[in-house]
């Protein structure tokens, strides 16, 4: 296996040098660097932060990064974690110290904000025809020699016009691509099993491609955790194993010292490892490389349901994203008023859960028995049980579920102790 990625530290240092103003919504408009807010390790809840704001809790995001990578090393897979969940280039930065083999993104647009902070390895879990988008890739490929980059093709017609383009804006060296696999009525991919060989053969047919492997995206065949999820689930994975096989067969890999095999969602990477990460024929040298990428933060909801590490224990994810409101009315004795909203919290895949509560004397307590209703764009319903606690004016701790739609919500995110101690701000870029 190759060694890690890597990420420009230096340029990732240097958002710290950013002014802390009105742009970052909850982040006291200090007009000071971000360095210099930290400096002053300030609390959440008593240096001007305001509400709702979004933290990340500091130990269950170390957790969550070092159990990740030593589950990999223990199951011998290689980890490109995908990006697209957090477009925190100081969270690329803690994925890739940590060991992952390259970062995955899932547009053009996104492979320029990780290149603005010098990822040296780069997996495009897509296509890319866009004629701009390769001409932009053409440039990076012939500025940086160390840049490595692949993405997906599935189909002879996308790998045409890849080569059109590309003969107008010849790059110093081929653009790897993988054949992309897929299932009926789920997303892009080869259906059909003869059509895959034909895409192959065009890339080969190709002087500006080059074929490197096998991918697909398992999480959109597979829902749940039922025993029919999973077997539907090692059967996709079993499509990708054999037309690996089979396309080495044909010598389409074999001027190649790795060929690149992927899967792995943050919902079935255990199921992706059991079957790809079983031993490969003789004289095939697959790199088995899991995608996963909400594994960082968890979640409250959706991935506390389904990730292979939900089960309690010290090997357990644990969530790491929370938004704190506070209550602005009690219109009706079984109802409260907070102010989050869509425009803060994920709604997709469950809504938030209250948690916690804190009262104007700051004690922090649990919050049992208390339910999200509904949300509008900036107001949250809280449906309240007899005897409730809640009073205008205290605060509510929400774990919100799938953190892919929380993270675009929020420019710049505080990252918190277990004393309420702001000890970072993550920067994003959406």
């Amino acid at each position: 296996m190759d060694d890690p990625a890597t990420i420009d530290l230096n340029a990732v240092a240097r958002l710290r040098s950013e002014i802390v103003d009105w742009r970052f919504k909850a982040i006291p408009a200090s007009n000071r660097t971000v360095a210099e807010l930290l400096a002053d390790r300030p609390g959440l809840f008593t240096d001007g932060f305001l509400g709702p704001i979004l933290t990340i809790d500091a130990d269950a995001l170390r957790h969550n990064v070092e159990t990740m990578a030593a589950w990999c090393a223990h199951r011998g897979m290689a980890l490109a974690p995908h990006g697209k969940t957090t477009m925190a280039p100081q969270l690329f930065a803690r994925q890739l110290d940590a060991g992952a083999w390259a970062m995955t993104a899932a547009n053009i647009s996104q492979i320029r904000v990780y290149r603005a902070f010098g990822v040296s390895r780069i997996a495009l879990a897509n296509e890319l025809i866009d004629p701009a988008g390769l001409r932009w890739l053409a440039e990076q490929l012939d500025a940086d020699p160390n840049f490595e980059f692949s993405c997906w093709v599935d189909s002879v017609r996308g790998v045409e016009l890849m080569d059109a383009t590309l003969r107008e804006r010849a790059p110093s060296r081929p653009v790897d691509v993988l054949i992309e696999v897929g299932g009926r009525n789920a997303r892009a991919g080869v259906r059909e099993s003869d059509e895959a060989p034909r895409v192959a053969e065009a890339v080969r047919n190709s002087r500006f491609l080059r074929l490197v492997g096998v991918g697909g995206y398992e999480g959109a065949i597979g829902h749940g955790t039922s025993a029919e999820s999973v077997a539907s689930v090692e059967t996709f994975l079993g499509r990708i194993r054999e037309l690996t096989v089979e396309l080495a067969k044909r010598d389409f890999f074999a001027d190649l010292d790795q060929v690149i095999v992927t899967a792995g969602g943050s919902a079935f990477f255990d199921t992706v490892a059991d079957v790809l990460g079983e031993p490969w024929p003789d004289g095939l040298p697959v790199l088995p490389l899991l995608r996963s990428g909400a594994y960082i933060t968890h979640d409250d909801g959706f991935y506390r349901s389904v990730s292979p590490l939900r089960a309690a224990g010290a090997d357990a994810l644990r969530p790491a994203l929370h938004i704190w409101a506070q209550v602005t009315s009690l219109p009706q004795p079984d109802q409260a008023i907070l102010t989050m909203g869509k425009r803060d919290a994920s709604f997709d895949e469950g809504l938030p859960e209250p948690q916690l509560l804190r009262g104007e004397d700051g004690v922090v307590t649990d919050l049992t028995g208390h339910v999200t209703r509904k949300l509008n764009d900036q107001h949250c319903f809280l449906t309240l049980p007899a005897g409730s606690p809640v009073r205008v004016g205290d605060w509510v701790r929400f774990g919100v579920s799938h953190p892919c739609t929380v993270f675009d919500k929020w420019p710049l995110i505080p990252v918190v102790d277990a004393e309420h101690i702001v000890v970072d701000l993550i920067r994003t870029f959406f």
